[in-house]
């Protein structure tokens, strides 16, 4: 384990993120130096890559302080977050494949436009509490104008800003808002509740 004084300096911002997404490009700025040093990530290439050791500190460092009103404003977010996820889930389904099992080739605008604006109605239902929410837990503060991004893209005809791994989609923010809502309360995926 690191020392008081070499733990200091880590990017929690860095490793945090690396959490998230479990692979980055290695930031040119050398930031990432000490990750690599007390083993909480590797670099293969120009990416950089999570070990276990670096999970596990980036879980402990992300976990909100117990009782305290972080936490409750995390857990009030969450609890709306989990019906609202079905939603998005089902919604980007049916953005990839139309009803009989059709892959979506988006030639249909009225039934992509369904999608979308149901999209869009999830979206107003979340924007607040998570807006909120940035407000009083700075790292959660960019997910609502980068699902706003990702929304506005694919209401201008960019289709792989819904669904798309590849981008910063409305899935692919959706998802690292969930993942952080767990981190935050401390709650492992598989002990997830239903909604």
């Amino acid at each position: 384990a690191p020392s008081v004084a070499s733990a200091a300096v880590l990017d929690l911002d860095l490793l945090h993120r690396l959490r998230l997404v479990g692979m980055l490009p290695d930031p040119a700025d050398g930031s990432s130096a000490v990750l690599v040093e007390h083993g909480y990530a590797l670099r293969r290439g120009e990416r950089l890559i999570l070990t276990p050791a670096g999970r596990e500190h980036a879980e402990a460092a992300a976990r909100l302080d117990a009782g305290s009103d972080a936490e409750h404003a995390a857990q009030r977010v969450y609890e709306g977050f989990l019906p609202l996820n079905a939603e998005i889930l089902r919604a980007c389904s049916d953005w990839q494949v139309r009803p009989g099992g059709v892959a979506n080739d988006h030639t249909d605008r009225a039934y992509d436009w369904s999608v979308i604006d149901r999209v869009a109605g999830i979206d107003e239902r979340i924007g607040v509490p998570v807006s909120r929410l940035g407000r009083s837990v700075g790292r959660f503060a960019h997910y609502r104008p980068r699902l706003r991004d990702a929304l506005d893209r694919v209401q201008d005809g960019e289709h792989d800003w819904l669904v798309s791994p590849r981008l910063d989609s409305y899935h692919t923010v959706w998802m690292q808002l969930h993942e952080d809502l767990l981190l935050a309360l401390g709650i492992a995926r598989g002990e997830e509740g239903a909604p």
